[in-house]
């Protein structure tokens, strides 16, 4: 049989092709822009036959329906990292959360400790040799569909074809469903100047040559907006938005100097809007890998001057990095953000990096706080954290005392907060009250100087 005839015997409609999912089964969904969501929505209507199925994915695009209260009973969502999509249906305990790093979650499928039993991906159309494209989103898909019993593919016209770890026969693929329709986007969160003011002070740490990682959000982005004047910088990350194309179109990004996949951006899925998947598409720039590889802290750590940028909702006065949980509250995940500290800390030349706002809720409460909010939990741990930035400055903590520690985070927190945090400091016996005579000129009235303390 040639791959054009299985092709065609494979080729059902969503509904046909969802039929083959039975009570009790464990369903992998690819994530972000590869959100397969016209198998989703034929999965969800297929709920009244079916019960207790188990649905795992990282951070997709969309609506998460089997979440809704109406679905108790028939699906039961396992999230690795958490989306919009599903936040408050785990944090009303209809979904479940389980804190992983990502680099560690495709052995859960390969050890059996997860098995799955059926995938449910978007794909491009097949080449002249029979082989289909993951695309924009590798993540652990890969993995996934080689442990799974089923594979259901989505084949959209509109996936583009990337190169890397994306190649998928069609002899693996149980079921296909063809579609023409836009990929589900991500746009990017407008940089404020505050953004801005905490981008520059990340900018001003990261040297010439370097390969950078970054994740979601508006101080990653204003990152990259910051970083015109340098040279020869690389990639190697888990995940890349539009904000790269600027870059590698002007030449910043070449990856010339990496010592690891030399002139090659090394990515496990994107996440952007339309122009940025017709700038992957066919791209040999551009090397996607399995999440395991991308974000292994070994792997990492073999690029020199690699600067990790990762982000924090609060971080404590001794360096906790409270990154996932508001309180008690699941809120997004693990992420790479330990992955990528501790192969930074590990590379000749690092700069693991963790910036945040100094401040939330419109500037009412301050994210560099005495302790973390009960139940919150620790993401990186005192000990990981090296570079911690806001738009106050920088702060040093590697290697340093608890005192030391206070006394750079407090020079870094909101002027407004200061005193209170100091005071903390002061009662825990993490360091002597300063004099309120010494230091006025310092750091609370000059908040664009940046403090760095080594």
């Amino acid at each position: 049989m040639t791959w054009t005839e299985d092709y065609e015997r494979k080729r059902v409609s969503a509904a046909q092709a969802l039929e083959v999912v039975h009570s009790g089964a464990r369903i992998w969904i690819q994530s972000g822009c590869g959100t397969p969501s016209p198998l989703v929505d034929a999965l969800v209507a297929r709920a009244p036959q079916l019960r207790d199925v188990e649905i795992i994915h990282m951070k997709t695009l969309g609506a998460a329906d089997y979440t809704r209260p109406e679905y108790a009973g028939h699906f039961r969502h396992r999230g690795l990292f958490l989306g919009e999509n599903v936040r408050a249906a785990v944090c009303d305990g209809r979904a479940d959360y389980t804190p992983i790093f990502l680099s560690e979650i495709e052995n859960l499928f390969e050890t059996g400790a997860l098995p799955l039993d059926v995938v449910l991906m978007q794909v491009s159309p097949p080449d002249a040799h029979g082989f289909v494209s993951l695309g924009t989103t590798v993540d652990c898909t890969q993995t996934a569909l080689r442990c799974a019993r089923i594979v259901i593919a989505e084949v959209n016209r509109r996936m583009p074809r990337t190169h890397g770890d994306t190649m998928v026969p069609l002899s693996r693929i149980s079921a296909i469903v063809e579609t023409d329709r836009p990929l589900l986007q991500l746009e990017a969160e407008p940089a404020t100047e505050m953004h801005m003011r905490v981008a520059r002070n990340v900018a001003s740490l990261i040297p010439d040559g370097a390969t950078l990682q970054t994740g979601i959000g508006g101080i990653s982005e204003a990152v990259l907006h910051c970083l015109s004047d340098k040279h020869d910088l690389g990639i190697h990350t888990e995940m890349v938005p539009d904000g790269v194309i600027d870059l590698m179109e002007s030449g910043v990004i070449n990856g010339e100097r990496k010592t690891l996949h030399r002139g090659k951006a090394v990515v496990s899925f994107v996440l952007g809007t339309q122009r940025l998947f017709d700038y992957i598409h066919e791209n040999p720039a551009f090397e996607f890998r399995l999440i395991s590889y991308t974000n292994d802290p070994y792997v990492v750590a073999q690029n020199e001057r690699m600067v990790a940028i990762n982000s924090a909702l609060q971080i404590d006065m001794t360096g906790q990095v409270c990154a996932d949980s508001l309180g008690t509250r699941p809120y997004s995940g693990f992420g790479g953000q330990i992955d990528f500290i501790r192969g930074a800390a590990r590379s000749k030349g690092g700069v693991p990096i963790i910036a945040l706002p100094a401040t939330a809720r419109g500037g009412t409460v301050s994210r560099i706080v005495p302790v973390l909010e009960p139940g919150a939990g620790v993401v990186t741990s005192r000990a990981d954290v090296h570079y911690v930035v806001t738009e106050h400055g920088i702060a040093y903590l590697h290697g340093k005392t608890l005192r030391e520690r206070a006394e750079a985070l407090i020079a870094i927190a909101d002027p407004r907060f200061q005193a209170e945090l100091e005071d903390f400091a002061v009662r825990s016996h993490y360091m002597e009250r300063k004099s309120r005579d010494q230091g006025n000129e310092g750091p609370r009235e000059q908040e664009s100087e940046l403090i760095v303390q080594r």
